[in-house]
């Protein structure tokens, strides 16, 4: 199965996350672009996928045109500065995008949502392109309709509605269905700062809707201005990947790409890198647990022995262990160590606080690796009986549980008792 990794070393926009993408599989770029020919909103562009060298790294670029003009050239003419977000970014070049738009007379699209909407879903698309086009402009539309107070029906569309950001989208929900990756994730995004043009004036960096866009994602301040992260490219962010996802499973990397802005940062490449990924298959289930430790040294045996067992009763705890160490001054201590789900980390330990004498508790999240497991019931001389089969590498294990022998007497009974269950569901097994 696919994973794909985003790294923002430049940032994120639209193109560039196209043009990653298109690194890492050129042989989907003609197949793009009859793709895009199909979309109704895109009448008289045309697109250009080339290679690009900074000097410093190699990759791609992929490049909107209208009439036989790139964007950022009309720009240039019209003397203002479009791109990727409503009501956003007349920007001069902030960021680095290839794409930019015509002057406001002649060529600017101020498009409403719904009709961008409408316009996507009777297209001669493939359904997937349009599922993944429309829920990245939901994201940006919800954006919007938060920063300024208004319902997502109502939304105005003006830099999100120029033909060249357009094209982002709509190539990026291709490639996402071609690409069918069974996991998205993204490094840390770079804040930039500085303001940025728009159609409301000027607006701080990240703009609002990319803010409220970027929430939950881990940000870095590499001391670079300027826009890094578009509106288009937060919207793909938010679509893809869960902001709390920390891949720590084994992958195998496959390829890399590099998608470029037009911009030259100071002494970093204004690129968005893509790694590819394979999972590997393994024998054990990875996931995290969160452990939970303290020490004891002024509470009863007896006390601490029922706050022990209430917090095994307790939701999301996996294991209590206790052991005797030695404290300060020789005192005698017990050591406390929990397991718990990382989702119930907190509530656990205000219930630790209540439950026991200690004032300070040491938390951390540990990988573990899980075998395949299951519990099968059984009957034997009429009692009935509770086996954990365990999937190991050399093969399969049994064992009984040992709370459905606590009646009977005699170890050697228990044993009896214990082998004949355990051979008997290994050989129903074979």
């Amino acid at each position: 199965m696919l994973e794909v990794h985003l790294d923002p070393v430049g940032g994120i926009a639209g193109d560039m996350f196209v043009a990653a993408l298109l690194d890492v599989r050129p042989d989907l770029a003609a197949a793009l672009m009859e793709a895009l020919s199909l979309c109704p909103l895109l009448d008289k562009v045309g697109f250009e996928l080339s290679d690009h060298n900074d000097g410093i790294l190699t990759g791609r670029r992929f490049i909107v045109r209208r009439d036989g003009r790139r964007a950022e050239l009309d720009d240039n003419n019209a003397g203002h500065h479009h791109h990727d977000g409503h009501d956003h970014h007349h920007h001069h070049h902030d960021y680095g995008h290839e794409h930019h738009h015509h002057d406001h007379s002649s060529h600017h699209s101020h498009a409403d949502w719904h009709v961008i909407r409408e316009a996507l879903l009777t297209s001669r698309l493939d359904r997937e392109t349009v599922k993944h086009a429309v829920g990245i402009f939901s994201r940006l539309a919800e954006a919007e309709a938060q920063v300024h107070g208004v319902d997502p029906e109502q939304v105005r569309f003006h830099e999100v509605g120029a033909w060249d950001s357009i094209a982002d989208i709509v190539a990026a929900a291709w490639l996402i269905a071609r690409i069918d990756a069974v996991n998205w994730t993204v490094g840390a995004l770079p804040l930039g700062s500085g303001r940025v043009r728009s159609a409301h004036g000027l607006l701080p960096v990240p703009a609002p809707a990319t803010a409220l866009l970027m929430k939950g994602f881990v940000t870095i301040d590499d001391g670079i201005a300027g826009e890094r992260v578009t509106p288009t490219g937060a919207a793909i962010l938010h679509y893809l990947c869960d902001p709390t996802d920390t891949v720590r499973r084994p992958r195998r990397l496959t390829a890399s790409g590099h998608g470029f802005g037009t911009k030259r940062l100071p002494g970093l490449s204004n690129c968005l890198r893509v790694l590819t990924f394979e999972t590997v298959e393994t024998s054990t289930a990875h996931d995290q647990v969160a452990v939970l430790e303290c020490e004891i040294d002024d509470q009863t045996g007896e006390d601490l022995a029922q706050a022990i067992d209430n917090l095994r009763a307790r939701k999301g705890v996996l294991d209590v262990v206790q052991m005797p160490v030695f404290g300060k001054k020789g005192r005698m201590m017990t050591h406390l160590r929990i397991l718990a789900d990382p989702a119930a980390r907190d509530d656990i330990i205000h219930t630790v606080f209540d439950e026991t004498t200690t004032i300070g508790i040491r938390h951390s999240l540990a990988d573990r690796r899980v075998l395949p497991r299951e519990v099968r019931n059984t009957e034997l001389d009429g009692r009935s009986l509770r086996l954990k089969l365990v999937d190991r590498p050399a093969g399969r294990t049994v064992k009984l549980e040992a709370d459905d022998l606590t009646d009977i007497v005699g170890s050697a009974a228990r044993t009896r008792l214990r082998r004949r269950a355990e051979a008997s569901l290994l050989e129903d097994e074979q």
